[in-house]
């Protein structure tokens, strides 16, 4: 039987300790003014999760929307992070969760933090020269389907059976944890509805997945899934091997996979592409449109006009993603009153060299 605990909130707090335990003692810190009050920030949650199939205690962590406790009957998609403990990618990946609910940009998640502990022997694929890896990397490669078996026998039917899911499933991984996303494409496709690979080590066993990519996509089983696939400045067999999976992807993926390659190698590295990646991942996936509203007059320097015919129609009309134009900021950044309250969804972020995607 599974044994779930709770451990707590995810605090932070500007000039108090990070944990829950700790966070009463900026109370008694001399550095604080007397009468100020210092409240943590609740960032998530942090459950304890004895594993079965690891055979040990292993830590999630869930943020939920700002609207999910008042508004009981909506249902969210759920992506899971890989590498997505308190002191991994989860913090961040959880701001830009928050982001979109003051910005609207895309659509309210769950966001689930699968923590690692062993991350180059857990998420990675079998190896054939073994003591070459463990060598190089520290670690004895290959453990990326008994991580498999614990996301789909232990983490989902938990977080399926606890908060109100969607049943739009997807993972997020970078570097390593992007090769586990690609290889579970491959392995596993009925896992997740949506995998996101940000700069995956597809130098991994002489570019492996790159080089067998065609053959496994044909292999696909038929449903809906969707893959985003970003790059950064990496080089070497990084770059070849993820140029081999984009060559197979445009000549052999089904008609039921959309896809998009997004590369950032001018402008990223493999330590800066994580955050802005998976922002351009959100937005693609589940991005949300926008109107633009007539100015008032300290904007426009004229005063505020009566709204045309044209524009009451449109401002009545329900806009959605599936009924928006689409477009990008440089088409819209003139001639504003043409497309006053025009329904619109925005390509935004960096340029995709690739895919059959419909953002």
């Amino acid at each position: 039987m599974l044994r779930i605990d709770c451990l707590g909130a995810l605090l932070l707090a500007l000039g108090a300790p990070t944990t829950a335990a700790a966070a009463p003692q900026a109370a008694s810190n001399p550095a604080q003014p007397a009468g100020e009050r210092v409240q943590p920030l609740i960032m998530g949650e942090i459950h304890t999760i004895n594993s079965r199939v690891m055979g040990s205690d292993r830590r999630v962590v869930v943020r939920l929307p700002a609207g999910y406790a008042s508004d009981t009957a909506r249902r969210y998609n759920v992506v899971y992070v890989i590498d997505g403990g308190p002191e991994q990618d989860f913090p961040h990946l959880a701001g830009l969760a928050q982001s979109a609910e003051v910005n609207g940009t895309f659509e309210p998640l769950i966001l689930v933090g699968i923590e690692t502990v062993r991350r180059r022997s857990e998420i990675t694929p079998p190896a054939t020269d073994v003591a070459l890896y463990e060598a190089e990397l520290g670690a004895r490669p290959g453990g990326s389907a008994q991580f498999r078996r614990f996301i789909a026998e232990e983490i989902r039917p938990w977080i399926e059976g606890r908060y109100r899911t969607s049943g739009r499933d997807a993972v997020i991984g970078e570097s390593l944890a992007g090769l586990f996303v690609v290889e579970t494409l491959f392995e596993q496709p009925d896992l997740f509805d949506d995998y996101i690979a940000v700069s995956p080590s597809l130098w991994w066993e002489n570019m492996k997945y790159g080089r067998e990519a065609a053959d496994r996509l044909r292999r696909l089983p038929a449903g809906q899934r969707r893959l985003y696939l970003t790059l950064a400045d990496e080089g070497y067999r990084h770059q070849e091997g993820v140029d081999l999976l984009v060559a197979g992807l445009e000549a052999a993926a089904p008609r039921h996979l959309q896809w998009l390659y997004v590369p950032q190698g001018d402008t990223e590295t493999h330590a800066s592409i994580y955050h802005g990646g998976a922002l351009d991942a959100f937005r693609a996936l589940y991005g949300l449109p926008a109107r633009i509203y007539l100015p008032g007059p300290l904007l426009s320097g004229s005063p505020l006009r009566q709204r045309t015919a044209q524009e009451n129609a449109r401002r009545a009309a329900q806009c959605s993603r599936e009924n928006g134009r689409r477009t990008t900021p440089a088409e819209t950044r003139t001639g504003h009153d043409a497309i006053t309250y025009e329904c619109l969804l925005y390509d935004l972020g960096p340029r995709a060299a690739a895919g059959r995607f419909d953002r």
